[in-house]
């Protein structure tokens, strides 16, 4: 299975660099993984929402650069679907099974994602109805694709 991340920003905490260095290390007995980051765009203290949304395309027009047709694009998106840990190995693992095994997962910079990224995505998923900094969600999100092959390998996983 190949599995890239998109992510809008860089990582620049330590702490968060070797969290990451960590789980894409364990990941890599289960998959290959690729992560490809995009400059996000400085963004005005008092934007207006059409500032914001010139901000959002140009993020989001660097991310679809990255994007193929043979992928599976998953979205991070604060109004997608929930899923628990069993419920997001199933879906990793049905994808690998039976239709997809390019899947390809966005993380937004701050201010979200442009519409057309979330047109495209072929499925919207949310973590938590808080928001989180993009470089923690990158380490979470590694740390959930981790748990999933843990789960979808019946190895032990804490529960």
């Amino acid at each position: 299975m190949n599995i890239k991340i998109i992510t809008v920003g860089k990582i620049k905490e330590s702490f968060y660099k070797e969290a990451i260095n960590e789980y894409t290390k364990r990941l890599s007995s289960y998959c290959k993984i690729k992560i490809i980051e995009v400059n996000d765009e400085k963004t005005k203290e008092n934007a207006s929402v059409n500032e914001n949304n010139i901000v959002l395309k140009k993020e989001g027009k660097r991310i679809l650069n990255y994007c193929s047709d043979n992928e599976y694009i998953i979205a991070l998106a604060i109004n997608g679907n929930k899923l628990d840990s069993i419920r997001f190995a199933s879906k990793i693992n049905g994808l690998g099974l039976h239709s997809n095994s390019n899947i390809c997962f966005i993380i937004g910079g701050s201010l979200g994602l442009h519409e057309d990224v979330l047109n495209k995505a072929d499925y919207k998923l949310s973590f938590s109805d808080m928001t989180f900094p993009h470089q923690l969600m990158r380490v979470i999100l590694l740390e959930q694709i981790y748990r999933a092959f843990r789960i979808n390998n019946n190895e032990p996983y804490h529960k």
